[in-house]
């Protein structure tokens, strides 16, 4: 007799009353979109991060009401149910950036407010817990604007990395929870005065972390900072690493960064030249994906891609791409612009693979509203051979 949790087969999301199917006239791709509303805005997590519990019965999501909150403040949480079918929105989840991670063991969300990490279960009983705390005497009485881009967990699932911006102060290292009696407590690895964020655990090293170097403007005078290169890797002893030494690409045209499952190669966007992906031990660049997208995710073998491309020129699509056959097809063709700001809600698509690479996930707006939307990777590989 076992308790492992039931695997994502158990819950099959296509018979999911909760969605309602929508194929591109394009392309004849089909997706799945949520029709279960909770807020006037729900959407898909930033792509370095699944909402879905490894056995597929809950799906987490962000929810806005406009005009209240924004991309960095008063976003809130949602959790889909697929047993019971089921939405359920809750505002004491109010959180900061795109900070949300689920623990896909449990289903639990945790999220950062203020200086706190928080989290609370999936289930209507469940409460919200403190769980940790960026230190107060690093703060010094100031209002942080983030602690955690985008919270990624350690290799050996100790601690969360962290990448508070405090004023013109940033912050980098881990925030290990407390456990039981056993108490938590944060770990500064290096402190910059320029602007590093997004910063993501290796998967297998949990003495290392990706970071990048975003563009930023003083907190005081508004005036736009300076950046030296966007990719770098952080050691736990402070010892910085640039990714991409010597490239004469402008720092602003590369971003978008995350770690391959192996934890050997870091893959970014070359916004003129398509996805690229770096191999750590030789420092070799590989454009694996050609031509501009604004962001992209692999699945964990490295088979195939999913991105979002917005030309200057032309509206949003959604991609996907097959790398042994060099085929490309459209998920969504056309995106119609959101009914609200894109720029105040982050309207992104932000496409990732999810539930053991069987589907990708992304933010869509064909229904006239913005909506989370899921597509079976196994017709996109059948339609790309």
């Amino acid at each position: 007799m076992t308790n492992a949790a039931p695997r994502a087969e158990t819950f099959p999301l296509e018979e999911s009353v909760l969605f309602t199917p929508w194929r591109d006239p394009e392309s004849g791709v089909g997706s799945f979109v949520l029709k279960r509303r909770v807020a006037p805005v729900q959407q898909s997590f930033y792509f370095v991060n699944s909402g879905f519990s490894d056995d597929g019965r809950f799906l987490w999501m962000y929810c806005a009401f406009p005009p209240g909150g924004d991309a960095y403040y008063g976003r809130q949480l949602a959790v889909v149910d697929f047993a019971r079918e089921t939405a359920r929105h809750f505002p004491e989840t109010q959180f900061m950036d795109a900070s949300p991670f689920v623990d896909g063991a449990t289903g639990e969300a945790y999220w950062t407010t203020g200086l706190e990490i928080w989290k609370r279960g999936p289930r209507p009983g469940d409460v919200a817990t403190l769980v940790g705390k960026f230190p107060e005497e690093l703060a010094r009485n100031r209002r942080p604007l983030r602690i955690a881009t985008h919270l990624s967990r350690s290799a050996d699932g100790r601690s969360f990395a962290i990448d508070a911006q405090i004023g013109a102060d940033w912050f980098a290292g881990d925030l290990t929870p407390a456990a039981g009696e056993k108490p938590g407590g944060f770990k500064l690895w290096r402190q910059f005065d320029i602007c590093h964020n997004h910063a993501q655990f290796s998967p297998v090293d949990p003495d290392l972390m990706l970071l990048a170097q975003d563009g930023w403007n003083d907190p005081a005078s508004g005036a736009e900072g300076v950046t030296q290169d966007r990719l770098w890797l952080l050691r736990r002893d402070g010892q910085l690493t640039q990714l991409v030494p010597d490239d004469p690409l402008p720092s602003s045209l590369r971003g978008h960064e995350w770690w391959d499952a192996d934890g050997n190669h870091v893959w970014y966007i070359d916004y003129r030249r398509g996805t690229v992906k770096v191999d750590l031990r030789t420092g070799r660049h590989k454009i694996v994906w050609p031509n501009g997208h604004t962001h992209s995710h692999c699945d964990r073998p490295g088979r195939y891609l999913a991105g979002d491309v917005n030309p200057h020129d032309g509206s949003w699509r959604v991609a996907f791409y097959n790398i042994k056959t060099g085929r490309e097809i459209n998920i969504v063709s056309d995106l119609p612009p959101p009914p609200y700001p894109m720029r105040s809600y982050h309207i992104h698509p932000h496409p990732r693979f999810c539930l053991d690479d069987r589907y990708v996930c992304y933010t869509t707006t064909v229904l006239g509203s913005v909506d989370v939307a899921i597509t079976p990777v196994s017709q996109l590989v059948a339609m790309t051979r």
